[in-house]
């Protein structure tokens, strides 16, 4: 069986080193993986161990707590939907507000037909999306990478993808607010975002308990049905506007 756990208090590649020794000293502990970068330990054993004999073998300055999923300790998931997404959700508010500040006053300047308000807005906003999940991710890349290998379907075969697909998004960002080759654009984010929901999927069927990296390690947000939308709303968008460009 295989339990995850938060452990607080490491610093260093050192630490990372201790406490997985003194985790692996225990009867019945098979393996042990640790990323400091994530607080994270994925811990396998042959028979059930609880959490205080997992604590009295660690140094005092670590601590160790149970995660209900990827991520979350057992407070934070008593946590509403709400407060659980509410960055996420945040995000893209303010991303749809500018798109639409924008907008607007692209409009008051022009006489722009809907359809061609509608696929600027689209534009913008898949280019504020774009840029601003690639900063999340880029704020600590091996992070991202670490968990984006859980799941991921490429990833998981090719661990570079996981590095790349950082930069990928940050590139489609700058693509769409420059409106550079719309259809090369629209056609690139229509297949990788296509790509990554296979992983998505999986994982929420399955009814995985993993962290979604969709924004890096900075916020602890599960793998949910929310993660769905968000890929799925890039895949419209981007068939929307692959369909429109090719029927012109």
């Amino acid at each position: 069986m295989t339990h995850q756990y938060q452990i607080t208090g490491m610093t260093c590649s050192n630490c990372e080193e201790k406490v997985k020794s003194a985790l692996m000293s225990l009867d019945h502990v098979t393996d042990v993986v640790i990323a400091k970068e994530t607080n994270s330990a994925t811990i396998t054993m042959d028979a059930k161990i609880s959490l205080v004999e997992l604590q009295k073998v660690l140094d005092t300055k670590y601590q160790i707590q149970v995660l209900t999923s990827f991520g979350a300790t057992e407070e934070e998931e008593k946590k509403s939907w709400f407060e659980t997404y509410k960055p996420i959700l945040l995000i893209f508010f303010y991303i749809a507000l500018v798109t639409s500040i924008m907008a607007f006053d692209t409009l008051k300047g022009t006489k722009m037909s809907f359809s061609e308000l509608a696929m600027k807005w689209m534009n913008h906003f898949m280019g504020g999306f774009f840029l601003t999940f690639s900063f999340f991710k880029l704020l600590n890349l091996k992070g991202f990478a670490e968990s984006y290998v859980m799941y991921d379907v490429i990833a998981k075969r090719i661990p570079i993808w996981a590095y790349t697909y950082a930069f990928i998004e940050l590139a489609l960002g700058i693509a769409y607010l420059l409106n550079f080759r719309p259809l090369i654009t629209n056609s690139v984010t229509l297949v990788v975002m296509s790509l990554s929901i296979l992983g998505v999927l999986q994982s929420v069927l399955n009814k995985k308990k993993i962290q979604c990296a969709c924004l890096g390690t900075v916020f602890n947000l599960p793998m949910s049905t929310v993660t769905i939308i968000e890929d799925a709303l890039m895949i419209v968008m981007s068939g929307f506007m692959v369909v429109s460009h090719l029927m012109k």
